[in-house]
């Protein structure tokens, strides 16, 4: 795990290599064994591989959601916001254990942040999505995680630029 974690980056440029079903199922599998406060699971997903979907989703919000059009995947976290007063951070956890999952698999990802923010000046991010992806009105849209094979690859950050400085032991002094 640690190795997965020193090799992830975010990757936002794709090459246009379809993912194969078994690669496929193993995300499936991976969103639905992350683990959700007191087991209530207040999540759901969609995948999404049509490329015309893939394109309207890059439009969501004005900047950081571009690389969607060139993704082979990307996978849109829902929450139950009545299901459990946890849903965000439940649908956190699914979205980078998508995202490691990603790693191990030799996969690039990036989290496209869609809860709170704009569409444009009279919409938000998440109503597009909802509209784009007839998401019905009882669930929130948190995230979407854009997927493919990497087009470069990039080197994980190095242990010397990680902020040790935000690191306390015992009490905060």
């Amino acid at each position: 795990m640690l190795e997965i974690l020193r090799k992830r980056r975010s990757i936002r440029h794709y090459t246009p290599e379809a993912l194969e079903p078994e690669v496929m199922e193993l995300l499936r599998e991976a969103v639905l064994r992350s683990p959700s406060s007191r087991g209530l699971d207040p999540w759901e997903f969609i995948f999404v591989t049509d490329k015309p979907l893939l394109e309207a989703l890059s439009t969501a919000k004005p900047h950081g959601a571009h690389f969607l059009r060139d993704a082979a995947l990307g996978v849109v976290v829902l929450g139950h916001e009545d299901k459990a007063d946890t849903w965000i951070e439940d649908c956190a956890i699914a979205s980078i254990i998508l995202q490691l999952a990603c790693e191990s698999l030799g996969l690039g990802s990036c989290w496209v942040q869609i809860r709170l923010r704009p569409h444009d000046q009279e919409r938000t991010a998440e109503d597009r999505v909802r509209e784009i992806l007839r998401i019905p009105p009882h669930l929130r849209v948190e995230s979407i995680i854009s997927i493919g094979y990497p087009a470069k690859s990039l080197a994980g950050h190095a242990r010397e630029t990680l902020k040790d400085h935000t690191i306390r032991t015992n009490i905060y002094s």
